[in-house]
């Protein structure tokens, strides 16, 4: 059985780390280096990188920061934001991230999924899927960080970007993003058991009792994470422990 995995998500905008609530009401939290040396120190087992406003501003990502912030970086790195072009895909790897994510660039460029996957692999392809719901039961997907709805049913975007190529799916509720009170286990059962690649939780944490149902009841194989870091005293390594004594096999860890 495949190790759950604990993911750390960092938002960049304007330099420094933020968190918001609902993809809104931004507040700044940190820098990017002081919190990817904490990370690793933490037994995190990878960590998500996305530069929030790359995409509405129409602006590459700065690799420059990209290559000075992997470098310090000594667990597998995801890095998305404003990527369009395989070329975009191949500066931000070269730089020293091991996966692109890719949303925005998805609805319009679907043929980049497959490009990319063919070039460099779908491993290191983690397709992004942002999701909310507009009335009871009806659910959409958005982009450009949740400021453009797109009206796709995001069970059948999931297929669609598994079909065109992705290694993994980076899920995120919009509604419940930032509000710690849960993921929405019932969008992420329906994508975890309509595709065959891993899917990542997003969205919601506020305890580990949440990421133990992200797996169990949303059949989720990674579980990512930001305000719970950024604003509680609860840490990836104990995070571990508490899946690891309900019966999720994690990746290894120092006992401390």
């Amino acid at each position: 059985m495949l190790k759950t995995r604990i993911i750390p998500t960092l938002l960049l905008k304007n330099v420094g780390i933020v968190k918001g609530v609902k993809f809104d009401s931004w507040r700044r939290v940190d820098t990017i280096l002081p919190a990817i040396k904490v990370y690793n120190m933490r037994e995190v087992d990878e960590l998500i990188v996305v530069d929030i406003t790359a995409t509405s501003e129409s602006r590459e990502l700065d690799y420059e920061s990209v290559a000075e912030f992997s470098e310090e970086c000594f667990v597998p790195l995801t890095v998305g934001g404003g990527i369009k072009k395989i070329t975009d895909i191949r500066k931000v790897l070269l730089a020293g991230a091991d996966k692109v994510c890719i949303n925005s660039a998805a609805f319009d460029f679907p043929e980049l999924i497959t490009e990319a996957s063919e070039k460099f692999g779908s491993q290191c392809i983690v397709g992004s899927i942002d999701f909310g719901e507009t009335e009871p039961g009806k659910y959409v997907c958005y982009s450009h960080s949740g400021k453009v709805k797109v009206d796709k049913d995001p069970v059948e975007w999931a297929l669609t970007l598994e079909r065109l190529g992705v290694g993994e799916l980076l899920v995120t509720s919009v509604d419940r993003d930032g509000t710690m009170t849960g993921y929405d286990l019932t969008m992420l059962r329906k994508i975890a058991d309509a595709v065959k690649i891993p899917v990542i939780a997003s969205g919601g944490a506020g305890n580990y009792g949440h990421m133990l149902g992200a797996i169990k009841e949303g059949h989720a194989s990674a579980v990512a994470a930001a305000s719970i870091f950024h604003f509680t005293q609860q840490t990836p390594l104990e995070a571990k422990k508490f899946l690891e004594a309900n019966g999720i096999p994690v990746r290894k860890f120092r006992v401390h």
